[in-house]
């Protein structure tokens, strides 16, 4: 497992809600939100701030591979 932070009181409330609300554990409500917030999140913003260039093709923020994924899934 990579670092874990600690989450504040109020970003511990608020995942233990969305899990509640999903009907998972935290550890599984933690990777819907991280699973979707490359969908609400310019991901260009993030690819100029980004400090490791080695990963991009593992990154949910990659457009490229993003438009790779929903290709496979029409098809």
């Amino acid at each position: 497992m990579a670092y874990t932070p600690e989450l504040s009181l109020e970003s511990s409330q608020t995942l233990r809600r969305i899990s509640w609300a999903l009907g998972v554990p935290m550890t599984e409500g933690i990777e819907f939100v991280f699973e979707y917030l490359p969908k609400i999140i310019d991901s260009e913003k993030v690819c100029q701030g980004c400090r490791n260039k080695t990963k991009c093709s593992g990154c949910g923020f990659n457009s490229v591979k993003q438009n790779q994924e929903e290709k496979e899934e029409i098809e």
